[in-house]
Formats: structure tokens, C-alpha cells, sequence
């Protein structure tokens, strides 16, 4: 049954912090519209268009990428029946992963690339597993 639950809450964490991710993404773009011609929701549009995007287009993008893997590892933290930071860095690896494929996807800025990989993903998966778990 642990195994299960362990399991689940890899599962848990990565759906819950993909929805905290796009809520953010989407909220963003009302906050910080894109420029002008430029369609957020078309990857090809992006692509084209990323050298329109200035420093603050990237806000909401950097914490998207922090809070939703915040709020994954969180939830990996709260569901795991064991192992509590080793799951929730689970969940930060995973979303790491993704943000690593979408550097290739993406051509963002390259202080942008740096700053998401290194600040948006491990650190906050550790801490919501150090917060959320203890040392168990």
C-alpha cells in the first residue's frame, strides 16, 4: 500500500502542479499581454515572435515554472506515505525535464534559460519538501 500511495503522489504532484503552471501561464498573458501580432497559445507564433518579448514577458513564465512545481512537490510532499522530500524532488525532476525540452522548443533569452533551470525547479521542489515533509 505505501508503494501505491508513493506512486500516487508523484502522480498527484505533477497533475496538480501542471494546472498552479498553465493557471499561471494564462494569467499571465492578461496581466503581461504578448506583443503586438504575437499569439501565445500557437508555439509557432511564439517562435517567431520571441525576439519581441522583453524581460517582462518572463515573469509570469519564471513563476509559473517555480510555483507550479512549488505546489507539485508540495502535493507529493502531503501524499507521500514515506520518503517525503525524495518525492517531491521526484516531481521536481519531472518538471525540470519539461522545462529542459522547452529550451529546445522555445528560444528564449539565454539569462532567462539559466535563471529556469537553475532557480525554478530543484530548489523549489526542495523546499516544498523540506516545508511540507520534514526529514521523513
Amino acid at each position: 500500500m505505501s508503494i501505491l500511495r508513493n506512486v500516487l503522489a508523484v502522480l498527484l504532484g505533477a497533475i496538480g502542479g501542471s494546472i498552479v503552471n498553465m493557471g499561471l501561464i494564462i494569467a499571465g498573458n492578461s496581466v503581461i499581454p504578448a506583443p503586438a501580432g504575437v499569439d501565445p497559445a500557437n508555439m509557432e507564433s511564439l517562435k517567431a515572435s520571441m525576439h519581441l518579448f522583453g524581460p517582462e514577458h518572463f515573469v509570469f513564465p519564471f513563476l509559473a515554472h517555480a510555483l507550479g512545481t512549488f505546489a507539485g512537490a508540495a502535493i507529493a510532499s502531503l501524499v507521500a506515505s514515506s520518503h517525503k522530500i525524495t518525492f517531491a524532488m521526484a516531481v521536481g525532476v519531472l518538471f525540470l525535464l519539461g522545462g529542459i525540452t522547452n529550451t529546445f522548443m522555445l528560444p528564449a533569452p539565454i539569462w532567462f534559460v539559466v535563471l529556469d533551470l537553475i532557480a525554478a525547479y530543484l530548489p523549489t521542489a526542495y523546499a516544498a519538501g523540506k516545508i511540507l515533509g520534514g526529514s521523513r
